[in-house]
């Protein structure tokens, strides 16, 4: 049977009287989960005027981050984390904007059972990231040993992301961690974001000017070839001309602008799209799997592009 807790927000007020106050509600609710306890949580951002927010909320424990998320159109967002044995002290954060101050809630306090099994939980530091187009940015993902006394060989964790917008991605440093038996101490590893910036590079501007040699003997060459072709019914040996002069003019074409690489040279190369702008929920995962049961956790993280 889930516990339900909601905790008011506590709205930071700013200095500037155009920058709206916020606040800012967290609710957890706690079941068991395959002998842990887990978190599933509820987020909700309201301006002063009672106006729901976008943006980037974050889940820290007791101060430590934890998890992000990106606030949907009802200025809400959801989390759903398993929680090591022992107490927690869980708070959402609102990040703000230009119009908004940021709030924090207040905090829920929960104790979580333990188990033997071996286990681990991921988290994210920092729980939201902001970049520009065309820049790369820094998360450390960390998995904490949990029970490790129970290991009777090294646990290895494989780490993936997704959720990623169009034309960005992620990449791990390390992508596979490795936690020793009896270990107490969290292994890290670097969480490499990059987004893409659009190419300034016009196409126009590296075609060169058309050649009136090539026109010169392009124009003709269609015109004779058309001849060729209506009096070869008459003349048989005209219709060998004829594939002879198509074979030529197919070649001359695959050397010009038919040819890709003609193009590209002459074009330049396509102009890339810039990744969208937004505040996105990028899901982090990690895995252990032993060939016959696996261990999956996942955190999230906000992740906005300017």
């Amino acid at each position: 049977m889930g516990i339900a807790l909601a905790v008011p927000a506590v709205a930071f007020a700013g200095e500037n009287p155009q920058v709206v106050a916020t606040h800012t509600t967290l609710t957890a609710e706690l079941h068991d989960q395959a002998g842990r306890t887990a978190a599933s949580l509820a987020v909700s951002v309201l301006a002063d005027d009672n106006q729901p927010l976008t943006g980037a909320v974050a889940i820290t424990d007791q101060g430590r981050p934890l998890a992000g998320a990106a606030l949907n159109k009802q200025g809400q967002a959801t989390f759903n984390l398993a929680l090591p044995a022992g107490n927690h002290s869980l708070t959402a954060s609102y990040i703000g904007d230009a119009t908004h101050s940021g709030s924090v809630s207040e905090s829920t306090s929960t104790q979580a059972q333990s188990t033997g099994t071996p286990d681990f939980e991921i988290s994210v530091a920092p729980a939201t990231l902001s970049l520009g187009l065309g820049v790369s940015g820094t998360v450390t993902a960390s998995v904490t040993p949990e029970n490790s006394s129970a290991l009777t060989a090294p646990l290895f964790i494989t780490l993936s992301c997704s959720g990623m917008p169009d034309q960005s991605s992620c990449v791990f440093n390390p992508e596979n961690l490795e936690i020793l038996p009896n270990a107490t101490a969290a292994v890290t590893s670097s969480m490499v974001l990059t987004t893409q910036q659009a190419s300034v590079v016009s196409a126009s501007a590296a075609r060169p000017a058309s050649s009136p040699v090539a026109l010169a003997i392009l124009l003709p060459g269609v015109f004779g070839l058309g001849a060729l072709a209506f009096s070869a019914r008459r003349r048989p040996w005209l219709q060998r001309l004829s594939l002879l002069a198509l074979l030529a003019f197919v070649t001359t074409l695959g050397t010009t602008a038919c040819n890709p690489r003609y193009y590209y040279l002459n074009h330049g190369p396509p102009i890339n799209p810039a990744t969208p702008a937004g505040t996105y929920t990028i899901n982090v995962t990690a895995q252990s799997s032993n060939g016959v049961s696996a261990i999956t956790h996942t955190t999230t993280l906000a992740f906005t592009v300017q």
